[in-house]
C-alpha cells in the first residue's frame, strides 16, 4: 500500500517541509523566513497561521494537493519528558504548544501544523523522537542540588536515524545494539543508546562548545560573572545559547570562515579548534557508562561532521575505545517520514501523551 507523508519541520528562520510516497522522497524545500517578517509576531506560536499557510502554497506549488496525504508528521518540540518513538497529535499537546505551558521554540509549531492541515482531511497527525524523548533511569536524574533534575534534551531524531541506518548498513538490529551518537551542529549534543532506548545524553548546555553555543562551563566562574553585574540575565543566556562558543572565542560561527582561517595559519583558531574536538571528545566518553562500557559504535553526525580536521581530532582523542563512524549531515526529515511510515504499517505504536 502506498501512503503518502507529508513531514514539518519548523526552525528559528526557516520551516522544512518534505513530502515522501513511502520511502521515496517526492518533494524537499526549505521555507525561509525573514526577520522582518518574524519580528511583526510577538510570540512564536503567532507565526502558526503564516508557516501553515506558506507550506500548503508550497506544496501547490509543486502540484501536491493536501487530500492526496495519508497522514502529517511534524518535529517534536521541547515537551515534558517523553519517550522515544511517535505520539498522536491531540488536545495535550496543542494545550501545552498554544497556551504556551513549555519553553518557546520554534520546533514546539511541528505538530500543531501538522494537526491543523490533518484535521479538516480527517488524517492522523503525529509528532517522533520529540528532543526531549528518552528513557533515563532514574539514578541518572539525580544531581547535587535538590531542586534541580536532570531531563534529556538531544537531538535525537537525527540521532536515532544515524543510529538504525548503521545498524541496518551491518545487516544489524539498532535495537539489539548500543551506541553513542554525537550530534554536530550549531549546538552539540551526545547520547548513550542502550539496545533501542535513549538512556543518558548530554544537552547542548553542558556538553561541548558549539559554534554559538557555550556548553559547560565551571560554575563557580559562571556565578560569579552572572553577580557581577556586568550582564543582564537574557545577556547571560544568550552567552550560553546565541552568542557564546566559536562565535565568542573567535569572533564569527561560521565553519567555513574558520577553517579559512585556521589554514592562514591562526595559531589561536587552530588551539581552540583543537579544545573543541577535545571537548566532544570527553562528551562522548562521558557516555561509556550508560553502556556499562559496551559500545558497538561511536557515530559523529550533524553539519560539523563534514569537517575532515574536527573529526580526525575527535577520532584521535578517543583512541580505541570503540568504531568511530562519520555520518556527515542529518536525516531529520527522514526520519520524521520513516517514523510516520512504520505506525501507518502498523510496525509501531503511536503513543497519546
Amino acid at each position: 500500500m502506498n501512503y503518502r507523508i507529508l513531514a514539518i519541520n519548523p526552525g528559528s528562520t526557516s520551516t522544512k517541509i518534505a513530502v515522501f510516497d513511502n520511502e521515496t522522497p517526492i518533494l524537499r524545500e526549505n521555507i525561509g523566513h525573514p526577520m522582518a517578517e518574524l519580528e511583526k509576531y510577538g510570540s512564536i506560536v503567532e507565526q502558526i497561521p503564516m508557516r501553515k499557510t506558506l507550506v500548503l502554497e508550497t506544496i501547490y506549488r509543486h502540484g501536491i494537493s493536501p487530500e492526496t496525504l495519508s497522514a502529517c508528521v511534524g518535529r517534536g518540540g521541547l515537551l515534558p519528558p517523553i519517550k522515544t518513538g511517535g505520539y498522536r497529535v491531540g488536545e495535550v499537546l496543542l494545550d501545552l504548544v498554544m497556551n504556551e505551558k513549555i519553553p518557546a521554540h520554534a520546533s514546539n509549531l511541528g505538530g500543531v501544523i501538522a494537526y491543523e492541515i490533518a484535521q479538516p482531511l480527517s488524517l492522523p497527525a503525529f509528532i517522533y523522537d520529540a528532543v526531549s524523548a528518552a528513557d533515563l533511569p532514574d539514578f541518572a536524574k539525580i544531581t547535587g542540588i535538590k531542586e534541580i533534575k536532570r531531563e534529556s534534551f538531544y537531538h535525537v531524531l537525527n540521532s536515532r536515524a544515524s543510529a538504525k541506518n548503521y545498524a541496518k548498513s551491518q545487516n544489524r538490529d539498532y535495537n539489539d545494539m548500543n551506541f553513542i551518537v554525537a550530534h554536530l551542529g550549531g549546538g552539540i549534543t551526545v547520547g548513550a543508546h542502550l539496545r533501542g532506548k535513549v538512556v543518558d545524553s548530554i544537552s547542548d548546555d553542558n556538553g561541548p562548545f558549539a559554534p554559538e553555543r557555550a556548553g559547560s562551563v565551571p560554575l563557580l566562574q559562571f556565578i560569579k560573572l552572572c553577580y557581577s553585574g556586568k550582564y543582564s540575565e537574557k545577556e547571560m543566556m544568550k552567552k550560553v545559547r546565541g552568542l557564546g562558543g566559536l562565535r565568542d572565542l573567535l569572533g564569527t560561527s561560521d565553519g567555513r570562515e574558520i577553517m579559512q582561517i585556521v589554514q592562514n595559519g591562526d595559531e589561536n583558531a587552530a588551539l581552540v579548534m583543537r579544545a573543541q574536538a577535545y571537548q566532544i571528545a570527553k562528551g562522548v566518553t562521558m557516555m561509556l557508562p550508560a553502556l556499562y562500557g559496551e559500545c558497538d559504535a561511536i557515530i559523529l553526525t550533524g553539519g560539523l561532521a563534514f569537517n575532515t580536521s574536527l573529526v580526525n581530532d575527535v577520532k584521535l582523542f578517543l583512541g580505541n575505545i570503540a568504531k568511530v563512524i562519520i555520518m556527515p549531515g542529518e536525516l531529520e526529515m527522514e526520519a520524521l517520514a520513516w517514523g510516520c511510515l512504520r505506525i501507518l504499517r502498523g510496525e509501531e505504536e503511536a503513543r497519546e501523551l
